[in-house]
This record gives C-alpha cells, sequence and structure tokens, in this order.
C-alpha cells in the first residue's frame, strides 16, 4: 500500500511545482504515514461529542503535518481540527484535516482522507486530498488545474438532476438538522436523481465531485477543514460550491455545503435551501 501511496505521490507532485504545493503533498504524505501505521490496531479514543470522536493515530497525523509546513514556512498561520486555531483573515494560512472519516477510520473502513488547503488572502492556492488507504493522490493549484494521480479530473457533464448521483453527509446532530438532511433528501430523490451516496468523509465527497464521479454533494454543517481543500479541488475542474443559500464559504467557521459541477448548482439550491432555512431560522 505504502508502495502505491509513493507512486502516486510521484506522479501527482509534478503536476504542482510551487513551493507551497510540494510541501502541502509533502506534509500529506507523514500524515497519511501516521495513519497508515495505527489503522486497524487499538488506538486511544477521545469522545468529543455523539458519534464525534479523535483518537492518538489523529494527533499523530496533525503533528506530522504541522511539523513539515513549519519546516518551509515557521510563520504561517495554521487551523487544524484539533489543536491549531490561528486567525482565518492571516495572509497565509494553511486549513488542516489530518483524519477526515475518523468514524469510518476507527471502524477499520478503508475510507479516510488526509486534506490539506493553503490559502493567500483568503484565497485558495493549493488543496491536497490524500486517500491513504487506496493510495489516491487528489490535487490542484489556483489556475493549473485539477489532477488525480498525475491525470486531469473534469466534473461530469450531467445537465438535470435525474442523470445525477448525489452525496450527502450527516452532521453529528441527532434532532432537526438530522429531520431536515433526511427531508432534503427525500425531495431529491422526487427528483428521480440516479441515487444517494453517504461515504463519511466529505473531502473524499468534493475530490469525487471533482473527478465526476457524484455530480453533487450537500452537508448542512461542516468545518472549514472539511472543505479547503476541496474547494480547490472544484474550483480548478470546473465544478461549483457555496454554502446552502449559494453564498461563499468561509474560512474562520463552520457552514452549510452545496457542491457540484456547475451545471446542477441551482437546481441543488432549489432542492435543498429550504430545508436548510428550516434548520437556520430554528438555531
Amino acid at each position: 500500500m505504502n508502495e502505491i501511496l509513493g507512486t502516486n505521490r510521484a506522479r501527482a507532485a509534478v503536476r504542482l511545482r510551487s513551493l507551497e504545493a510540494q510541501v502541502a503533498i509533502s506534509a500529506a504524505m507523514d500524515g497519511a504515514s501516521a495513519l497508515l501505521h495505527f489503522f486497524r490496531k487499538d488506538v486511544e479514543i477521545q469522545i468529543k461529542g455523539t458519534a464525534n470522536f479523535v483518537s492518538t493515530a489523529d494527533l499523530a497525523a496533525e503533528t506530522a503535518i504541522v511539523e513539515r509546513i513549519r519546516l518551509d514556512f515557521p510563520h504561517h498561520a495554521i487551523i487544524s481540527e484539533e489543536t491549531h486555531s490561528d486567525r482565518a483573515d492571516a495572509e497565509h494560512l494553511w486549513i488542516i484535516d489530518p483524519l477526515d472519516g475518523t468514524s469510518n477510520y476507527l471502524h477499520g473502513m478503508p475510507h479516510f482522507a488526509v486534506s490539506i488547503g493553503y490559502y493567500r488572502n483568503g484565497v485558495g492556492e493549493v488543496g491536497v486530498v490524500c486517500d491513504p488507504a487506496h493510495g489516491d493522490w487528489y490535487v490542484a493549484a489556483r489556475d493549473q488545474g485539477a489532477w488525480r494521480n498525475g491525470e486531469p479530473m473534469r466534473v461530469s457533464s450531467a445537465t438535470q438532476l435525474s442523470e445525477g448521483m448525489i452525496a450527502c453527509g450527516f452532521y453529528y446532530d441527532r434532532g432537526l438538522m438530522m429531520e431536515s438532511t433526511l427531508a432534503t433528501i427525500a425531495d431529491l430523490f422526487r427528483c428521480n436523481i440516479h441515487g444517494i451516496r453517504r461515504c463519511g468523509a466529505a473531502a473524499l465527497d468534493l475530490a469525487y465531485v471533482a473527478s465526476g464521479w457524484f455530480d453533487g454533494f450537500f452537508e448542512y454543517r461542516l468545518s472549514p477543514w472539511d472543505y479547503a481543500a476541496g474547494q480547490v479541488l472544484l474550483v480548478e475542474a470546473g465544478g461549483a460550491i457555496s454554502d446552502c443559500a449559494g453564498a461563499e464559504l468561509p474560512l474562520g467557521r463552520p457552514s452549510s455545503v452545496c457542491a457540484s459541477n456547475g451545471t446542477l448548482h441551482q437546481p441543488m439550491l432549489q432542492q435543498i435551501e429550504p430545508h436548510w432555512k428550516r434548520f437556520a431560522v430554528s438555531t
């Protein structure tokens, strides 16, 4: 597995030549190696909330990623899921999820990711999503395109929801937000979509939309580390991403997320926004 991961890393690195991109890929490799070291082994787990966990693996991966970034950029700001919370309006900002898909990982399911986004003055410059279990790399840089294992990525050509495979996510909430998500799924099925997939790792969901495998994705609450890298991938692959009301995603706070191939963005928002508003108004 590490051999495949390393081979595809080399293919990814060839496509993005800036120092920031090379550091992001190198840091993601260090994080992925830490995750593979602990995968399907007994790890110490802390409970942060309902179905919300952090493990020894998360922390080891985050430490490895941050240490690698600090070697070249000791003064850049970092926001990460577990331990770093610098200012989101910093000129140079790294947004890191060392383990996206923690529940999958802790249950031994090989569907999880390392996600690293680099933003300069609020603009996404580099996005790297690494799938350690399968050795896949999804990388993009502003105005340079998006790539999977060195091959170009492009969003799907679906022109209506009835042609679409849609992915979704569930936040940890088990109340109104869950009910709103389920109601949205029902409305999407009434549009005769091909199906709904809930895979449990938003960074990979966004990478799959960028790859054209999913035609859209939504979740009513995600954190910037969940979507920072994926946003760069989607933009460079020709897609669209916003909150569930169509507004720009923030870097300093959680947000709802709607992602698509671009053509389906407004049709998706028409189905998603009413239920999101129902939840948002109540909170």
